[in-house]
C-alpha cells in the first residue's frame, strides 16, 4: 500500500478527583482492528463553479487559499518520534455514551452525552445544563449488559457534536448537532443561551434538514479559526448522493454563526453552505498550524481515512476508496476530479478515527503539532505526523505506519503512531483545552465495546499528560 510501511435525571454529579491514573509506556502496533460497511468497528485541489476540483497541488499548504489569522505558514512538522509514557488520570465516570466536548476561553468543559443531555465540567462538578427537547434518545447499554447493541431510536444518532461561541461569556451560546425526533428522520444544527433559566427554551434551529439514519450521521461541530462553524454530516444512508452538492449528507459545511453561509464559501452550483462534498461518515475535524483544515472518516470495511479539506473538493465517496491494487473499490488514480486522500488504512485494517486534535501544547511536548485522533474499533489513541513535501519525516520507530503511497495526498506524507491499545476501551474524542490539556472521552456503552469493556465505571473522561 505504501512505499515505505511498517438513567436518573441528576442535576449535579460530583467530580471523581482522581479516580484512576495509571501510565503507560510507549505506543503499540499500528494495525486496527475490522470494521463492518458502517464504518463503525463492525489530494489536492480548489472547487471550481461546476463544483469539480482540480488536479492536486504540491506545497507546504496543500493549495489551500483560505487563510486564516492564526495561520502560521512556516510552521515545521516535527521529525522524531513522538513516542512517550503516558500518564492517564480519570475525572469523571459513569457517563452515557458521551460524544463531544469543547472548551470555554477560561476552561470550562461542555460535553454531551448521545441519550440526549448536555453536561459542563468546571471547578470539579459536573452540572447538567440541558436537554434538548427534540432530540432522540440513542439509549445505553448498561455495563455487563448481555443485551443486543442498542438499536432503539436513534442508531448511531443523538445529541452529537457540540461547540461553544467564540466570544463567550459575552455570547453565552453552544451550538448543538443532535438527531430529531420530530418531522421525519433529520439531524439539525441549533443554539441556546446556557446563560438562561432554561437553554433547552432558547433553543434556536440554524441548520434543518440534514439526513439522518441508523448510521452515518456525522455530527461533529467545531468553531474554526476563521470564525466559521463548520459541521460534518454523514452520507445517511444515500451513498449516491454524497457527491450531489444539493444534498446536504456526505459533506463539510462552513456557515456564519448566525447560521447563514460563509460568505466566501465555494459556489458549488447546489447549497450555499457546502464546503466540501463527497464524503462518507466525516468524524473529527481540526486545522494544522498553517491554517488547513483537517478531518477523519470511516470507510467501508476498514479504509479509514484522513483527508486535507480544499474549497469546493469532491472527495469520491462513493466511487473512489482505494488504490491501483484495491479490487473492491475504484481507485483515486483514476479520477482526478477527486481529491486524495493523506491517510487510507486500506482493506486490512481500520481505526474508525473520530473526533481529532492538532496538538499545540506542552503537557506532551512528543506530540505538539501532530494529529491527535481517538479510535473506536481500534480502541487507540492515534498521533498523526502529518509532514509537507518539503519536510523531513519522522522515524518510523516500532509499530508506526507510513502513509506515502503514490496515489494518496502529494502535498503531506503522513506518519501514524498507535497509543493506549485497549486501555480506554473505544475511543470517541480527544480535545486540548484552552490551557493546553489533553481530554478523551469513551463510548464503551454503545453495545461495540470489545474485550474487558464496558467496565463498571464507564463512559469516563480522562486527562492525558506526560509524568
Amino acid at each position: 500500500m505504501t512505499r515505505d510501511q511498517c438513567r436518573p435525571r441528576l442535576r449535579r454529579r460530583r467530580f471523581l478527583a482522581a479516580v484512576g491514573v495509571a501510565t503507560v509506556a510507549g505506543c503499540t502496533s499500528p494495525g486496527g482492528g475490522t470494521s463492518s460497511a458502517d464504518g463503525t468497528d463492525v489530494g489536492d485541489g480548489t472547487g471550481g463553479s461546476d463544483g469539480t476540483a482540480t488536479a492536486p497541488v504540491d506545497g507546504t499548504d496543500g493549495g489551500y487559499d483560505h487563510p486564516t489569522p492564526s495561520a502560521d505558514p512556516d510552521w515545521e512538522a516535527p521529525s522524531v518520534s513522538p513516542q512517550v509514557d503516558l500518564r492517564v488520570e480519570t475525572l469523571i465516570e459513569n457517563l452515557e455514551i458521551p460524544w463531544d466536548m469543547s472548551f470555554t476561553g477560561d476552561g470550562t468543559l461542555y460535553l454531551t452525552e448521545r441519550t440526549g443531555r448536555i453536561v459542563s465540567f468546571d471547578s470539579g462538578e459536573v452540572s447538567e445544563v440541558a436537554r434538548p427537547r427534540a432530540a432522540v434518545d440513542a439509549g445505553a447499554l448498561e455495563p455487563g449488559s448481555e443485551e443486543e447493541p442498542w438499536w432503539v431510536e436513534g442508531g448511531e444518532g443523538g445529541t452529537l457534536g457540540i461547540a461553544v461561541h467564540p466570544a463567550f461569556p459575552d455570547q453565552e451560546y453552544v451550538y448543538v448537532y443532535y438527531t430529531a425526533t420530530n418531522g421525519g428522520a433529520k439531524n439539525r444544527v441549533v443554539r441556546m443561551d446556557v446563560g438562561a433559566d432554561d437553554p433547552a427554551g432558547t433553543e434556536e434551529t440554524l441548520v434543518d434538514g440534514i439526513p439522518a439514519n441508523n448510521f452515518h450521521n456525522g455530527g461533529r461541530l467545531r468553531v474554526g479559526p476563521d470564525g466559521n462553524l463548520w459541521v460534518t454530516t454523514g452520507d445517511a444512508g444515500a451513498p449516491d448522493r454524497a457527491r450531489d452538492p444539493s444534498f446536504l449528507g456526505g459533506k463539510v459545511l462552513r456557515i456564519t454563526l448566525e447560521g447563514e453561509p460563509a460568505p466566501d464559501n465555494p459556489d458549488l452550483g447546489g447549497d450555499p453552505r457546502v464546503f466540501t462534498y463527497g464524503h462518507r461518515n466525516p468524524q473529527g475535524i481540526d486545522w494544522l498550524p498553517s491554517g488547513v483544515p483537517v478531518v477523519t472518516e470511516h470507510g467501508p470495511t476498514n479504509r479509514d481515512e484522513v483527508n486535507v479539506l480544499l474549497p469546493g473538493g469532491n472527495y469520491g465517496w462513493n466511487v473512489a476508496r482505494g488504490g491501483p491494487d484495491d479490487d473492491q473499490w475504484e481507485s483515486y488514480t483514476a479520477h482526478e476530479e477527486f481529491v486524495p486522500p493523506l491517510v487510507n488504512t486500506g482493506p486490512g485494517t481500520g481505526w474508525a478515527p473520530t473526533g481529532a486534535t492538532v496538538y499545540t501544547a506542552e503537557d506532551i511536548p512528543a506530540w505538539q503539532n501532530r494529529l491527535v485522533v481517538g479510535g473506536l474499533i481500534s480502541q487507540s489513541v492515534w498521533v498523526v505526523t502529518i509532514t509537507p513535501a518539503v519536510g523531513d519525516l519522522p522515524l518510523l520507530g516500532e509499530g508506526a505506519q507510513r502513509y506515502d503511497a503514490d496515489w494518496l495526498h502529494p502535498a503531506y506524507t503522513a506518519t501514524a503512531h498507535r497509543f493506549l491499545q485497549d486501555e480506554l476501551g473505544r475511543v470517541r474524542h480527544v480535545a486540548q483545552s484552552p490551557d493546553g490539556t489533553l481530554y478523551a472521552i469513551t463510548s464503551n456503552r454503545d453495545g461495540r465495546a470489545r474485550g474487558k469493556f464496558p467496565r463498571k465505571t464507564d463512559d469516563v473522561l480522562v486527562r492525558l499528560t506526560a509524568p
